[in-house]
């Protein structure tokens, strides 16, 4: 038998006067297996200056009130782990899992003679939502989660709590899964693509705890629901409508979509995704090219200016914007209602059919297409555009961050198909 726990020490949290107590803080050892977590005393103190969280231990060189070093407190710290390990060691050998009382009984009969302070010892069962919470915390600091993620997983949250506010990571079966499936279907009134990353990132939740020694279910493992899906159609500006955007000429009273027009051109003709373009700074403008470190990937991007990204930046030099920004960005939903008006103004209006499922059903949806832009349209626009006019993939990869053909093929596909259209025009000579 192999008991899944995790070990971790940590300060304990405490507030004076509405404030959290940073000096002279007991230092805790939290034991999670088997959905119980025991929390233990160490019997030692530190200034939470003095501690390292990443390394759970005291930093090097520091001492307490007590004069106790670093060096002292933390090989207790290692010896307290390890005869926990050891305490598991023993019940896998007889092929039990001990209880909470076993496992405090056990440790304070090895250590009560060396324990600076006798060891105290609270239980508590983990609920699914604790899990849920400490997930959250702890990848979205490991993975510097955006705030789009948080949301993701906050959507996420709600569904599952509507779905079954008592939910535990036992009942989830394949059976229950399958329930899960169907409540984000039939309640929630989900697409099926929809519905698969919303079991994506429950799945990702469920690896997590099985890796912390939370769940011994692995139903979710091969949990692989049948869900009918399309590929999303790209929503991209031919050159046609760009330029028909571009020369539109804004009614007085609409002046407000201006400056939104020219931050969509911009990544028309940059490729940027709406986070890079918000985040733009002018220390990023270096010439005849930006560079920047994107949001999402932290990729490290030089972009060369073409002339029309380097006439809106011309046209903005010298207008001040908060935090040093290049442009007048506004909020992405904001944003995308005006693109969406401006669109329907210059009569970007072609039909535009997209088809998704809905459990079995197949839905069928003609749209005019300035109803389906928003502001990752510029990116593609960008992406497709410069693939038609022959500049190649790899090129085009090195100015958006792409880093494999498989995410660049809906576009590669797209952009054979206009060439193959354009050839077809010398049969109409």
């Amino acid at each position: 038998m192999n008991i899944k726990r995790n070990i971790v020490f940590s300060l304990e949290k405490r507030k004076k006067d509405g404030k959290p107590v940073v000096e002279n803080v007991p230092i805790r050892m939290r034991v999670i297996y088997n959905h119980n977590r025991i929390e233990f005393t160490t019997g030692y103190r530190i200034d939470a200056t003095k501690w390292d969280e990443d390394k759970q231990r005291v930093k090097n060189g520091c001492t307490n009130k007590l004069k106790q070093t670093a060096a002292d407190i933390n090989s207790d710290l290692q010896k307290y782990s390890a005869e926990i390990q050891d305490i598991f060691k023993g019940f896998e050998v007889i092929d039990t899992i001990p209880t909470p009382e076993q496992l405090k009984a056990s440790f304070n009969n090895r250590l009560k003679k060396d324990m600076p302070i006798e060891p105290e010892a609270e239980e508590h069962t983990v609920s699914f939502w604790d899990m849920f919470k400490e997930f959250v915390r702890e990848c979205g600091m490991q993975n510097n989660w955006t705030d789009a993620t948080y949301e993701k997983f906050a959507a996420t949250k709600k569904h599952l709590e509507d779905f079954d506010i008592n939910l535990t990571l036992e009942a989830l079966t394949e059976s229950k899964l399958t329930e899960y499936v169907n409540f984000l279907r039939d309640t929630k009134n989900l697409r099926n693509s929809t519905i698969g990353k919303q079991i994506g990132f429950l799945k990702w939740f469920l690896r997590w705890c099985k890796k912390k020694g939370y769940n011994n279910n692995i139903a979710f493992e091969t949990f692989k629901p049948k869900l009918k899906t399309t590929q999303k159609k790209v929503i991209f500006l031919t050159w046609a409508e760009l330029t028909k955007l571009r020369e539109y000429n804004i009614p007085e009273a609409k002046k407000y979509l201006d400056r939104v027009r020219d931050v969509f051109l911009f990544q028309c003709f940059t490729g940027l995704r709406y986070s890079d373009v918000f985040n733009l700074k002018r220390c990023d403008v270096k010439g005849n090219h930006i560079e920047v470190t994107t949001v999402k990937t932290a990729d490290s991007l030089i972009i060369e200016l073409n002339n029309h990204s380097k006439a809106i930046l011309d046209k903005y030099k010298d207008v001040y914007f908060e935090h040093d920004k290049v442009l007048p960005v506004i909020t992405n939903q904001k944003m995308n209602d005006y693109l969406k008006e401006l669109a329907e103004l210059a009569e970007i209006n072609e039909p535009v059919r997209e088809t998704y499922y809905k459990g079995n059903q197949r839905i069928d949806e003609t749209l005019p297409k300035y109803a389906l832009l928003g502001t990752h349209a510029g990116r593609r626009t960008f992406i497709c555009n410069a693939l038609s006019l022959g500049i190649p993939a790899q090129v085009v990869m090195k100015w958006t961050g792409h880093s494999d053909y498989k995410a660049m093929k809906p576009y590669i596909d797209i952009a054979d198909e206009i060439k193959a259209n354009a050839m077809d025009k010398f049969n109409q000579l």
